[in-house]
């Protein structure tokens, strides 16, 4: 389930049900922090970055031990979220027989235990960040865009390099999750030049910092003066396409409408 990039401001009511309905509550410690007045007489286990393996097969051996399991992520789970690893952990256990609709299904030779054959999984949308930050920005999002990721952990560079290169030649709105971390300083740089390749260095972009919560910043520049500004792993980038533009102090791409 997703509790949205500010926590309890932005946690949806679905969201909130759910979690109120779980005995237990799985979560990176920071998120888990967002709710934290939500949390009182559950079980509740935190834990770092790159422990999503861990959580979810915590969250997946709870519940097939009958407890309701509020899984959480921040923005949106099925965005660079868990949903996913849930699914795909699943579908190894079950030996390909996967999930079909929301009911994880047992085939003749599953690994699942009997009570993992009837799990029931719900992903629980929430805010994703790049929704977050448009609305800070103005309405950067209004046409067709592509959000990639600049994290190598996952995904090879060079793939995040030809996928940078596709959405930058097609002219699409570029969303840019994990832009910078301490260890990982050249990819922002690395992107920044593969754009320029096909914008004018002119063309806005949006930072948005924290989004949502008290700490929150938001800065407008282009893409030329861009890598002089803060950017770390709490941000979110957005870099317009050829007819973006910003009109007081907003970013706004437009749609197409005659005006």
């Amino acid at each position: 389930m997703g509790i949205g990039p500010g926590g309890l401001e932005h946690l949806t009511y679905k969201a909130k049900g759910a979690i109120d309905a779980a005995g237990v509550v799985i979560g990176y410690k920071t998120y888990l922090e967002l709710i934290k007045p939500l949390l009182m007489g559950k079980e509740v286990i935190s834990s770092g970055m790159r422990q999503e393996r861990d959580r979810c097969a915590r969250a997946i051996g709870l519940a097939a031990s009958g407890k309701i399991v509020a899984l959480v992520s921040g923005g949106d789970p099925g965005i660079y979220g868990m949903a996913g690893l849930v699914f795909e952990m699943l579908k190894v256990r079950g030996q390909g027989s996967g999930v079909r609709g929301q009911n994880i299904q047992k085939s003749n030779d599953s690994e699942l235990t009997s009570h993992e054959s009837r799990l029931s999984v719900e992903v629980i949308p929430g805010i994703a960040a790049l929704n977050a930050c448009a609305s800070r920005l103005g309405a950067p999002l209004m046409h067709d865009f592509a959000s990639i990721s600049l994290s190598d952990l996952l995904t090879p560079r060079e793939v995040i390099e030809k996928r940078l290169e596709a959405a930058s030649a097609a002219d699409f709105v570029i969303v840019l999750y994990n832009p910078k971390s301490k260890a990982r300083t050249e990819q922002i740089a690395e992107a920044r030049d593969i754009i320029l390749k096909y914008r004018d260095g002119n063309t806005p972009v949006g930072i948005v910092r924290h989004a949502t919560r008290a700490d929150e910043t938001v800065t407008i520049t282009t893409l030329s003066k861009m890598l002089s500004n803060n950017i770390d792993m709490q941000s979110i980038v957005i870099i317009g396409n050829s007819k973006t533009f910003v009109w007081r102090g907003l970013l706004v791409t437009p749609r197409g409408y005659a005006v």
